[in-house]
């Protein structure tokens, strides 16, 4: 009876992914990337450096938000990113391409927003803006 009830909830066991970073305006993250998704995100001071492997993203209010976001690896990835209103609605924001080498990449959208939500990274050739 044990085997049948273990068999069952393997068999209807639905895959976790891991869900996308929120950022608020005025933060600073660190974060590594495992399969496109943010993992071992943490709040960090604005002047911390990003380690080997590590992507640092930082939101402020300034000309509506502006994101700077940088990433420590010898890959570029596309990646999703969101806008969160006051209300708690997302939309979609247009992004560039995150370059590879710790060269930092800045998005600014005229949009007043509470966080930027980001996810999906993927990897990239060359540049997209």
């Amino acid at each position: 009876m044990k085997a049948l009830l273990a068999l069952a909830l393997v068999a209807t066991a639905v895959p976790v992914s891991a869900a996308p970073l929120t950022v608020k305006t005025g933060e600073t993250w660190l974060f590594s990337l495992d399969h496109g998704d943010p993992v071992r995100s943490h709040k960090v001071d604005a002047t911390t450096k990003p380690a080997k492997g590590e992507v640092k993203i930082a939101v402020r209010a300034l000309f509506g938000t502006t994101m700077t976001i940088s990433n420590n690896s010898a890959q570029g990835y596309t990646f999703k990113a969101e806008l969160i209103g006051a209300d708690g609605k997302a939309v979609t924001a247009k992004t560039c391409t995150l370059p590879a080498n710790n060269q930092p990449a800045l998005e600014s959208w005229p949009q007043k927003a509470s966080a930027v939500r980001i996810g999906a990274f993927k990897p990239a050739k060359g540049g997209v803006c």
